[in-house]
């Protein structure tokens, strides 16, 4: 019963909130600009992908910076390194981002929208997790 308790706490504390409504939203945001892309612009997958990882990457770094993990800081120091530490995991886990979507459009030939759908419930999971663990943990 404790741990159930303690998982309902983390899952519903405000830094979990948080990072689940801005997690939402910068999903929205690599979603449509990739289906924008790829579906209506008819551009590449890869093309289409990389547009939608640098806005989205964009908006969660900000997000995430001020009002997930309260990284108020804009120090000149402490701001590049976070913004290096979350960029460098943010490439990691484009990797498995590219990773996924070859696998699942070109040897599965499943529908590219589909794909970056399912793909983005790995991708974010590995996000939160650097982000928390890594990048903006607390001193």
């Amino acid at each position: 019963m404790d741990r159930l308790k303690k998982l309902w706490r983390f899952l519903t504390s405000p830094e979990m909130i948080l990072y689940l409504v801005f997690g939402v939203l910068t999903t929205v945001i690599n979603i449509a600009v990739f289906g924008a892309c790829y579906s209506v612009l008819g551009w590449p997958w890869q093309a289409a992908n990389a547009l939608a990882w640098i806005l989205a990457v964009a908006f969660a770094f900000f997000t995430n910076k001020v009002w997930v993990f309260r990284s108020r800081s804009f120090q000149a120091r402490v701001f590049w390194r976070e913004l290096l530490g979350f960029l460098a995991a943010r490439l990691l886990s484009l990797g498995v981002d590219y990773a996924c979507l070859w696998f699942l459009i070109d040897l599965l030939s499943w529908n590219g929208l589909l794909a970056k759908i399912t793909d983005n419930v790995i991708v974010v999971a590995i996000n939160y997790l650097l982000s928390k663990l890594v990048i903006f943990r607390k001193k």
